[in-house]
């Protein structure tokens, strides 16, 4: 019998993620894209670049690839693509192709669970209507997977972290505490009930939410993954040169995470590096719950978007109304 997958892993899903504090000054070092067909590049981090090919077309590019966050290696496999595909989406874009990224101990699991991963994968991208074309593969003890996707957009509809204005609506679309449950599945502390929801979220795509924040005017759009909720509304909030006001009980919660959240033995080390780095953005109000907080922490895997829209069109935006852009310091946050 192969080990579990995620017993193989040091942590889970966007949870192996090196932290935004640590990595913004590495890659503030960088030297700049000058060339003017880029469209969107590393500065604002926004979910994925974007390069002007002719007036009316241009390629959205990226690449997201993790530890297991599940031991079914077909869910593996669905989450990790469906996570790399949201990129595409929260530029307004749509997937085209993808390559398959993977670090896998062949040794030491066999062929099958690849096999199922790359199953898994597939099916994800054909859902989302692109095609998988080939791939790169290492030998590794810790098995990794996910995607480089490359996806289309007209230049002019381009939606970046960066346009949103005070006044607008804040809507997610999709609850958060998938760190929490990948972190109570390599503890044995999570039940099958409990992981079906979180991998019925993980594996949901965001085209459709994507398509309608569109359709609602919507000004900034970024998807929700490893530096929780708190760490991309920082960056969306501070690309937009405005602050955030968030309700922390009007934001959603997978089914049983927000008591996961609660207890130490679920909060993963992605989520805890998360909570440290929002103390220098955030201000919470007396009344805003431990395992609250450290929900608007969680590292989570293929989350939803997070939608600035005017507030006018608010209903129009599927998902969960949980705050506003205000007038403040560029990505300085509020929690009440």
């Amino acid at each position: 019998m192969p080990p579990a997958l995620t017993s193989l892993s040091h942590g889970a899903g966007c949870g192996c993620k090196l932290s935004a504090a640590d990595l913004r000054p590495i890659v503030a070092a960088l030297p700049p894209t000058t060339d003017p067909r880029v469209l969107v590049a590393a500065d604002t981090a926004d979910d994925a670049g974007v390069v002007r090919l002719s007036d009316d077309l241009a390629l959205v590019q990226t690449a997201d690839f993790f530890t297991p966050i599940v031991d079914d290696p077909y869910a593996f496999g669905r989450i990790a693509a469906t996570n790399a595909l949201s990129d595409v989406y929260a530029m307004g874009g749509e997937p085209v192709a993808a390559l398959n990224l993977v670090a896998y101990p062949l040794a030491t699991l066999g062929p099958e669970p690849l096999a199922e991963i790359l199953r898994g994968g597939g099916d994800a991208v054909a859902a989302a209507g692109a095609s998988v074309i080939g791939g790169h593969s290492i030998d590794d003890p810790e098995p990794k997977y996910g995607l480089a996707v490359t996806g289309t957009v007209h230049p002019d509809a381009v939606l970046t972290n960066a346009g949103g204005a005070p006044g607008d609506t804040l809507v997610l679309t999709k609850p958060l505490g998938a760190g929490a449950v990948a972190t109570a599945i390599k503890r044995g502390l999570a039940d099958e009930a409990l992981v079906a929801r979180a991998v019925d979220v993980m594996t949901t795509l965001n085209a459709r939410a994507a398509a309608a924040a569109r359709a609602a005017g919507a000004h900034a759009l970024t998807d929700v993954t490893g530096f929780g909720l708190l760490g991309h509304l920082h960056e969306l909030s501070a690309a937009s040169r405005c602050a955030a006001e968030i309700d922390a009980r009007a934001v959603p919660a997978i089914g049983g995470a927000l008591e996961l959240a609660g207890d130490e033995r679920c909060r993963a080390g992605g989520s805890r590096r998360n909570a440290a780095f929002a103390e220098s953005f955030t201000s919470f109000g007396g009344t805003v719950t431990p395992e609250r907080r450290f929900l608007l922490a969680d590292a989570m895997t293929s989350g939803g978007l997070l939608v600035a829209v005017p507030t006018a069109r608010a209903r129009e935006a599927p998902g969960v109304r949980i705050g506003h852009l205000v007038e403040g310091e560029p990505g300085a946050i509020e929690v009440v």
